[in-house]
Parts: structure tokens; sequence; C-alpha cells
């Protein structure tokens, strides 16, 4: 509280005959007036009133705060086993889903690799066949080929004693000068040939 100069000074001449301090309000007269919860005349008192005031307090909380308190702790123990037993039931639901995932997965790279392999042993027979698609042709080829250097083979043989011939002749001419037989010359060529 605020106090002005003017009513300290009016205080303190009121208070003229006790002769107190008014700026910290104790008695001049050597400290005879002491803290009150120190005083033993006020002891029985103040045990009465703590007896009182703890045993009101005690009945409180046993009656009002405790019983709050215990339902509100059995309610969260409820909600915790609850909690708890759906955490294990949705643990349960995701190991059954994996492990259906994973046996579906297996199926899966089962079927996979049977088609890739049924793919391959496709590709391979197909391939086989176009082999051999291609070597007969290229076999039919060859033996045309065959045919045709034999013939032209032959027909080349058979122009070589004509050719033999003519040239034997020729040179027998600017040699000799002379002509030869054709029958003589014929017999010749084929002597050397043979």
């Amino acid at each position: 509280m605020f106090v002005a100069p003017a009513y300290a000074q009016t205080a303190d001449q009121e208070a003229v005959g006790d002769e107190v301090n008014t700026e910290i309000g104790v008695a001049e007269n050597g400290g005879e007036g002491a803290f009150p919860p120190f005083e033993t005349e006020t002891y029985p008192s103040q045990l009465l009133w703590l007896a009182i005031t703890f045993g009101l307090f005690y009945i409180f909380l046993k009656q009002v705060v405790l019983p709050r308190i215990g339902n509100i702790l059995e309610v969260r123990r409820d909600r915790i086993a609850q909690d708890l037993d759906e955490a294990a039931r949705m643990k349960e639901e995701a190991d059954a889903a994996l492990a259906a995932y994973e046996q579906d997965l297996a199926d899966a790279r089962k079927k996979a690799g049977a088609i890739a392999q049924e793919a391959r042993d496709n590709a391979k027979a197909e391939a086989e066949a176009e082999r051999k698609k291609v070597e007969e042709a290229l076999e039919s080829k060859l033996e045309e080929a065959d045919s045709r250097i034999a013939k032209i083979k032959e027909a080349a043989i058979g122009e070589v004693g004509t050719i033999a011939e003519e040239t034997a002749e020729t040179i027998v001419q600017k040699l000799i000068g002379g002509r030869l037989e054709k029958e003589a010359l014929q017999a010749a060529v084929k002597a050397a040939q043979q």
C-alpha cells in the first residue's frame, strides 16, 4: 500500500502512547511481540486447526480426487490394453497379407520362368526350322551349281579336244608348212589326253 508523508505524520501523532515505529510496525519495547506461530500459548489451537485441515484435506482426497484419478488410470489401462490388442490383430493381418503377397510373388516368378522357358523353346524350334529351310535351299542351290559346273566342265572338256586339234593343226602348219589329215590329228589329241 502506498503511504503519503502527510498520512504518516498523522499516524505518528496518534500512536504517541505506545511508541510504535511506523516505518516497520514493530514496538520499540525490545521485541516482546514474537511471531505468532512460535508463541507457545497458541500451540494447542494451531495443532487443532492443523488436524482439522489435514482431516478435511484427507477426506477430500479420499472421496473426490483419488477415485477420479483411479478412474482415469483404469480408463487409460483399458484403452492401452485395447490398443495393444488392436495392434496385435493388425500385426497378424499384416503378417498374413505379407505371406499371401510373398506366395503370389513366388507363383508369379514361377509362371514367368515357365513362360520364358516356353518362349525360349519356341524360339529355338522356330530358329531350327528356319535353319533347316535355309540349309535345304542352299543344298538345292549347291546341287544346281554343281550340275551347271559339271555341264560347263563337260562342255569345256569337249571343246578342249577341238581347241587342241585346231592348235595342233596351226602349229603343224607353221612348222611343216603343210596340212595334216583330220583323223590323224584327232587320234593324236585323244592319245595325248589319256
